[in-house]
């Protein structure tokens, strides 16, 4: 079974906060002591972090839940909880993260160190001491921990590389990036051996270097789903510069321009500013029988097919006999020095970044629907979230909430819609009464 693994569906949740507490000073010769319950410390928010020793999502494979620890409830004698410490998760680099129900881009994550906060740990309820007024000196209020934000999250890596090996399968990717780095990927004499990307290091004698991937072989058809190619296509888009290999021998006896042209269109299918990449040919197996002859007249199509246009360099190679590599090589490094970097989501994010942020004026706080039974039910992510920080255990906490909806415009809304005294009312699991 393959170890690389670059997709996965994950769930988080971040810490509650810990719920405030209801207390009372009791020490002697202190009458009427007051309030003195403490409050609840925050959860703890789940962070990515990038970890550069990682090439693969395998952690992810079979751990996928992630929950931050709640934050330590309020203690007797003002004490305030303990905040929880956050979960940090490790990632890969070239890793994107995206919201698995609305597809909105939260991260792209690339540098080694590199961290996002993806849920924010929830605060810690506040304890009664914090509830004292001149009219009440004595509350019986305290709330529970708001809860921590969860999500289901879609991850997904493609590859940090400069350098992208494309082309039809046994056309000799593998053996060049053996032959250019010290990757050591698995080699053989039929299709689809390469069953996940490799990346190895080019050193050069000048002393640049480069990362090259190699990728698992295209077919056409290839981005439509046909074969493996469409699974791996996604770790081309970060490469600044293509090395299109090509079997200039025809030993599977296949025409190289038409695999020329085939995974060009396999490229554009999938993502068209792929193309937009400056493009090496590599014309390898040059040691082969017809190499040559194959390659002239390779050379005379390619001039028809780029008329007008400055057609893609090519470079004659034999990855097996190590020849014309080195030039390959220097080529490929001054044209990565010339090519700057395509950024994939920087778009995406401030797009995303301003509806995060942005006011919307038709917002609601809350929704009224009826269920079939004629129970009234009361939703909404802000109405939520005050349900759950009260503690509904004690009478002044459920009266303070009840304000709080008559504040919100709940009370009004229900009697607008018809509600009538002694009506259902549910909200969450909680089902009450509708006073009038």
């Amino acid at each position: 079974m393959s170890m690389f693994l670059d997709q996965v569906t994950i769930d988080v949740k971040a810490g509650d906060g810990g719920d405030g507490m209801v207390a009372f000073r009791r020490e002697k010769y202190v009458p009427e002591g007051g309030p003195a319950g403490g409050d609840g410390g925050r959860g703890g928010d789940v962070i990515f972090e990038v970890d550069e020793g990682l090439r693969t999502l395998m952690d992810f494979r079979f751990n996928k839940h992630f929950r931050a620890k709640t934050g330590e409830n309020g203690m007797r004698k003002g004490m305030h909880g303990r905040g929880a410490d956050d979960l940090i998760v490790a990632i890969p680099p070239g890793t994107t993260i995206r919201e698995k129900e609305s597809g909105r881009l939260l991260g792209d994550l690339t540098t080694h160190g590199e961290r996002l906060r993806i849920a924010k740990g929830g605060r810690g309820g506040r304890g009664n001491i914090r509830f004292a007024t001149p009219a009440n000196p004595a509350p019986e209020i305290a709330e529970n921990g708001e809860p921590g934000e969860e999500f289901r999250l879609d991850l997904e890596l493609k590859i940090l590389a400069d350098v992208g090996l494309v082309g039809f399968p046994s056309v000799g990717k593998s053996t060049l990036l053996s032959v250019v780095s010290k990757a050591k990927p698995k080699i053989g004499d039929y299709h689809f051996t390469t069953l996940a990307p490799n990346i190895g290091m080019v050193a050069l004698k000048d002393g640049r270097s480069f990362a090259m991937a190699d990728l698992p072989g295209l077919i056409e058809g290839a981005s439509q789903g046909v074969g493996l190619g469409t699974q791996f296509l996604r770790h081309i888009e970060r490469t600044r510069v293509l090395l299109h290999v090509i079997d200039m021998s025809g030993m599977e006896g296949r025409d190289p321009f038409e695999d020329y042209l085939i995974i060009n269109q396999e490229l554009e299918a999938h993502n068209l500013r792929l193309l937009e990449r400056p493009q090496i040919i590599v014309a390898n197996k040059m040691d082969m029988p017809d190499a040559k002859d194959n390659l002239q007249e390779f050379k005379l199509k390619l001039a028809e097919h780029w008329t007008g246009k400055e057609a893609p360099v090519i470079f004659p190679v034999s990855g097996i006999a190590h020849q014309g590599i080195d030039e390959l090589l220097m080529a490929t490094a001054n044209l990565i020095e010339i090519t700057p970097e395509f950024p994939l989501y920087e778009e995406e994010l401030a797009a995303d970044t301003d509806v995060l942020y942005s006011f919307e004026e038709s917002q609601r706080d809350f929704e009224i629907t009826r269920d079939p039974d004629g129970t009234w039910v009361v939703f909404g992510e802000k109405l939520e979230r005050l349900f759950k920080m009260t503690n509904l255990e004690r009478d002044e906490s459920i009266m303070r909430f009840s304000r709080q909806l008559r504040g919100m415009g709940v009370d009004a809304e229900l009697r607008q819609r018809g509600a009538k005294n002694g009506d259902s009312v549910r909200i969450e699991d909680f089902v009450f009464e509708f006073v009038d």
